[in-house]
């Protein structure tokens, strides 16, 4: 392998001195201009004061906040303002690290890359939150490039086609439909409850559907033109995914329910902001909201203890009574 000659790298002298600045200079850290030279060195480049002076101006010509001052006698440097904040890049890491869609190693591999938008001081503080959060993460290390392929076909108004699979109990993946490939035509990605989900057209069954995207696999373009726009533009999307209540399926029903005021915040949560609350009494109100009844939504509410309870209608209070009388058998009937 040839070796790097002395002062091969001359000719990137601004180059490197950026990168010098940008790694060991921030708001609270500078470096004298011996220190610059001094690192300079280390990339195989000299440089005299006088051109990194101009090589400084010609760079803040550029746009970037270079600042000098002065201590005594001696000048020190630094980057001040950057496109981001140390305060924003721990918001973006907390949001890489807290995502459950994406793995471990997908999470550490991008905090990775927002800690080079830092300087080596900062970076520090970055990494140490990486260990925050023990969180519950996905096993599938290509839903990054899935939401692209998704993004991809829905730019080019195509369908695309995919596996889809659940865990069985031995913790592997098994293939639905015996593995059949899923041909849908896609219209809108959204986030809910820390996963992603694809939001699509099912022609053979022709209605909406939605699929967890890191659960897809195998993604392909097809050469076939999208379907049901119509279908899709009758749907809200936020309101789809509000709805559906965490994404379990379920038949679409208005539901009435009686509240405690303590448990204001936590329908607000969950239904918005926008939510009618109507007073009933001193100490509760009443919603009616429309939501996907399955016994995910029973089990929310259940989970809420008195603080909640479902008034009707009378058909979803039969649904509410029957679970109930299931849940009590299963474990009634243990006793003794």
């Amino acid at each position: 392998m040839k070796e790097k000659t002395p002062r091969s790298n001359q000719k990137l002298k601004i180059l490197y001195l950026l990168k010098v600045l940008l790694e060991n200079t921030d708001e609270e850290h500078d470096i004298t201009m011996q220190q610059i030279i001094n690192y300079l060195e280390g990339y195989d480049v000299t440089a005299e004061r006088k051109s990194l002076y101009d090589d400084m101006e010609k760079l803040r010509d550029f746009g970037y906040d270079i600042i000098m001052t002065q201590y005594g006698k001696s000048f020190h440097y630094k980057i001040g303002s950057r496109d981001f904040e140390l305060a924003e890049l721990k918001l973006l890491v907390d949001s890489v690290q807290s995502a459950r869609f994406l793995s471990e190693k997908k999470s550490a591999a991008l905090i990775r890359k927002l800690e080079s938008l830092a300087s080596r001081h900062e970076a520090s503080k970055l990494h140490r939150q990486v260990y925050v959060s023990g969180r519950v993460k996905s096993m599938n290390e290509s839903i990054i490039y899935n939401v692209d392929s998704i993004h991809s076909a829905i730019g080019a108004d195509r369908k695309i086609s995919f596996r889809y699979f659940n865990w069985n109990p031995q913790k592997q993946p098994e293939l639905r439909h015996g593995g059949e490939r899923y041909v849908i035509s896609p219209w809108a990605l959204t986030w809910s409850d820390d996963n992603y989900y694809m939001i699509g057209y099912d022609e053979k069954a022709g209605i909406i559907k939605h699929y967890r995207v890191d659960k897809m696999l195998d993604i392909r373009t097809e050469d076939i033109k999208r379907e049901g726009r119509s279908s899709f533009k009758a749907v809200d999307v936020a309101d789809y995914t509000k709805k559906m209540f965490s994404m379990f399926e379920g038949r679409e029903s208005h539901v009435r329910m009686r509240c405690h005021n303590s448990m204001a915040g936590v329908i607000i949560d969950r239904f918005g902001k926008d939510v009618v609350m109507i007073k009933d009494g001193e100490e509760h109100f009443t919603v009616s909201v429309s939501v996907a009844l399955s016994r995910h939504f029973l089990g929310w509410v259940m989970a809420l203890g008195e603080g909640v309870e479902i008034t009707g209608p009378d058909e979803v209070l039969e649904i509410v009574r029957g679970e109930i009388a299931k849940m009590a058998k299963r474990y009634l009937d243990k006793e003794g």
